[in-house]
């Protein structure tokens, strides 16, 4: 076994240039009123990862600086290291709106939240796709307006004394394994 050097793994990586030939997953997410820009530039860069359909940041989520005004916060940049160019996203101020409007277009909505009806992350079904995965802020998660706008919730199971996981390491446990039934699928 021998570690492999940057440029041996970029020769299997898509570039912006080819990027449009990836399989992406049928997810969009949602990202509702998260606080941190490193937590928001880490689930860019996870959304990368997992290509996914396209980020969307509501409420008083931070978003990156765009190209055309340079409104944003350029502290997600140094987290996201270029997944802000890679993953299609969209700033709206209201995200039920947005919920709305995915579910008009035949999108399931899924909300990262432990509800008294959440299944367990790895219990979503390839019949669930394409669905929307909300992700809610770092202290009080999902909210119920939102939760009622869903079709169904998940949850990470926890062992330990602690109830949550940080955000951006929840959705990456969720948003891998949504990937993993979606290619199984």
């Amino acid at each position: 076994m021998k570690k492999l050097s940057h440029d041996e793994i970029a020769l299997n990586r898509s570039t912006l240039d080819t990027l449009h030939n990836v399989k992406k997953l049928p997810v969009t997410v949602l990202l509702n009123s998260i606080r941190s820009n490193y937590n928001v530039g880490s689930i860019f860069r996870t959304s990368d990862g997992a290509m996914i359909e396209k980020l969307y940041l509501c409420g008083y989520t931070p978003h990156p600086p765009d190209n055309t005004s340079g409104n944003g916060r350029k502290e997600i940049l140094k987290t996201a290291l270029g997944s802000t160019e890679s993953v299609k996203w969209e700033y709206a101020k209201d995200p039920k709106e947005v919920i709305l409007k995915l579910k008009e277009h035949g999108m399931k909505i899924c909300a990262l939240e432990l509800t008294n009806k959440s299944k367990n992350y790895y219990d979503v079904s390839p019949k669930d796709f394409p669905l929307c995965l909300i992700v809610g802020n770092e202290i009080t998660g999902v909210s119920q307006d939102l939760i009622d706008l869903c079709d169904f919730s998940i949850e990470i199971p926890q062992y330990g004394i602690k109830q949550s996981l940080n955000v951006a390491v929840a959705y990456g446990i969720a948003i891998f394994e949504l990937r993993k039934i979606f290619d199984l699928g």
